[in-house]
């Protein structure tokens, strides 16, 4: 069937169910539908679809049934037919063992229910950190029109005068209890203070990342993606982008329209210069595989050379998600940034990248969105690093690390697993100095599985006692974008598929030079060949496993590639 959406099937008859009789399987579903109390006047409209995300189990979509009314309210008034229907929901806190062990599930629940149900666009509403890149992966293999929509970062909270964000404050001040400095009673309080509205978290954490790169590829309504979960303009926003997903039903563009080469280049120029998530370095190359291109990280690293951070947000800079939001969001970045970007990549509005940088609001005085004369940083907040401990890369955010750090000869203190590292880091006998480095292995896609946050290892409590408050840390596993510290993630290939992380011993010396963007285990070619010939695999790589598990341990690929599926 032709994928031009002036010669398919329309409205209620796409997508028919096969009953070997296409004449019958319109008549049937219409005739079910009707019991729903539709018109034929509704039943003729162009249909949109809206992903319903919400769960109890979400407090980052706690808005979304609000955000559904409003988006249903948009189609209608531009005489479609609003159709919702539940997908996966996922939540950073609550997904086990982790919320990246199920996005790929997401993405082929979400791409295979607009598949196989009739609509001519889709609204599709994310916000917790892997849900957005679930449903861009989804919309790039269904190649319906789409549009994104963000449920929104939550308000700040209060504790003692201070303003608290989630969740760069909550490891701060996690790290200031390990280290006896907050006590049992005071966490409890500050636990209710972290989060005070629904909404992901409001400092450049994955969430907001992705809420700033869908407006930067363009699948988003411009300013769309910072708006406060719950500001009224949230729920206008809604309704725009209900109005939007008609205008695309009836002719596009399609994602694979929008998700070019141009449009994921300007992705990472933003990427860099938000002081954004880590993680979404990985969900673009995934986003960008299903759309047939390749995330260069060697561009990527370029990019950063060239691309200063101008986004005052934690956990780079000082500030919050409604500061930046208000000091004009993504289009008045863009306007900053309109040099190093293509201009003529298109949007989900049909304007221009650069038209939409034209017209941003200027807001006399603010500083949250520093010009290029006075960056928050120098270079873009990510560099990828390479060497003998990752052939095929390695990533650290050093614009929230620790400048004496990113030069650094260390000696490794190894961990096996997270299991391994929860056993052992606060034992008092653990044979560690605050100038060594720590090292996770088997954390990453197969090795966990699925990847964890823990990458963010914490500082081992005798240390954090002593006033320790960072170090080198390296693994196979990801961090929270709302973390800070010098810590080199993502290490491919990971350790659990022989990687050579997995043949680092402790007090092996290993070299960290981000200016040359090196990372080297210092041991010879000899002993590292030794070493390789007695690893063996973690055991759960040679087990018989079933269902979704068995399906992503042999199917996940690295970092580099997005964590995505093979056959995707």
């Amino acid at each position: 069937m032709s994928n031009d959406p002036k010669s398919s099937p329309t409205g209620l008859r796409r997508n028919l169910a096969s009953h070997g009789d296409p004449g019958f399987s319109l008549f049937l579903r219409k005739a079910f539908i009707k019991a729903a109390g539709f018109s034929d006047d509704a039943l003729d409209r162009p249909i949109v679809g809206i992903t319903n995300t919400f769960s109890d189990f979400n407090p980052c979509h706690g808005n979304v049934p609000r955000l559904i009314e409003a988006v249903k309210r948009g189609v209608m008034l531009a005489g479609g037919l609003p159709m919702e229907f539940p997908t996966i929901s996922i939540h950073e806190s609550f997904a086990n063992p982790t919320s990246m062990f199920l996005r790929n599930l997401m993405a082929i629940d979400t791409e295979e229910m607009i598949r196989a149900q009739p609509m001519d666009a889709v609204v599709l509403i994310g916000g917790c950190d892997k849900t957005v890149p679930a449903q861009l992966m989804a919309a790039v293999s269904a190649d319906v029109p789409a549009i994104q929509l963000i449920t929104g970062p939550m308000l700040v909270g209060y504790h003692k005068g201070e303003m608290l964000g989630a969740c760069t404050d909550c490891r701060r001040l996690w790290g200031q209890h390990r280290a006896g400095a907050m006590d049992q009673d005071e966490v409890e309080v500050v636990s209710g203070r972290l989060a005070p509205t629904q909404g992901t978290c409001m400092v450049m954490g994955t969430a907001s990342t992705m809420g700033c790169l869908v407006e930067a590829l363009g699948i988003a309504l411009p300013g769309s993606g910072s708006i406060p979960a719950t500001h009224a303009d949230r729920i206008r926003a809604a309704e725009a982008s209900g109005r939007q997903a008609v205008k695309l039903a009836k002719g596009g563009p399609r994602p694979s329209e929008l998700l070019t080469e141009a449009a994921f280049r300007n992705s990472m120029v933003v990427l860099q210069a938000i002081g954004g998530s880590t993680n979404g370095l990985v969900h673009l190359a995934a986003i960008a595989r299903r759309s047939g291109i390749r995330i260069d990280l060697e561009e990527f690293d370029r990019i950063g050379r060239q691309v200063p951070v101008l986004v005052d947000l934690k956990p780079s800079g000082a500030n919050y998600m409604e500061h930046f939001h208000w000091a004009g969001g993504v289009p008045r970045l863009l306007q900053e940034l309109r040099d190093h970007l293509a201009l003529d990549a298109a949007t989900v509005t049909g304007e221009t990248i650069g038209a939409i940088a034209d017209r941003a609001e200027d807001i006399p005085g603010q500083t949250i969105i520093r010009s290029r004369a006075n960056p928050v940083k120098a270079t873009g907040s990510m560099a990828v690093l390479r060497g003998n401990l990752a052939p095929s890369g390695a990533v650290i955010k050093h614009a929230a690390a620790s400048p004496e750090l990113l030069q650094h000869t260390g000696r490794a203190v190894v961990f096996d697993s997270v299991e391994d590292l929860v056993t052992r880091i606060d034992d008092p006998d653990l044979d560690v100095a605050a100038d060594d480095i720590l090292v996770l292995r088997n954390a990453g896609p197969k090795g966990a599985p699925g990847m964890p946050e823990a990458g963010y290892l914490p500082i081992p409590k005798k240390l954090a006692q002593a006033g320790v408050k960072d170090m080198v840390r390296i693994s196979d596993a990801r961090m929270s974008g709302t973390a800070f510290g010098t810590i080199v993630l993502h290490i491919a290939p990971e350790s659990a598929t022989g990687g050579p992380l997995g043949l680092v011993q402790n007090g092996d010396l290993i070299l960290l030079d981000v200016s040359e963007r090196r990372l080297e285990l210092l041991v010879s070619e000899d002993e590292l060949e030794r070493r390789a010939r007695d690893w063996r695999p973690p055991a759960h790589l040679s087990e018989e496993v079933r269902g979704y598990r068995g399906l992503y341990l042999r199917s996940v690929l690295q970092a580099d590639e997005g964590c995505d599926f093979d056959f995707c």
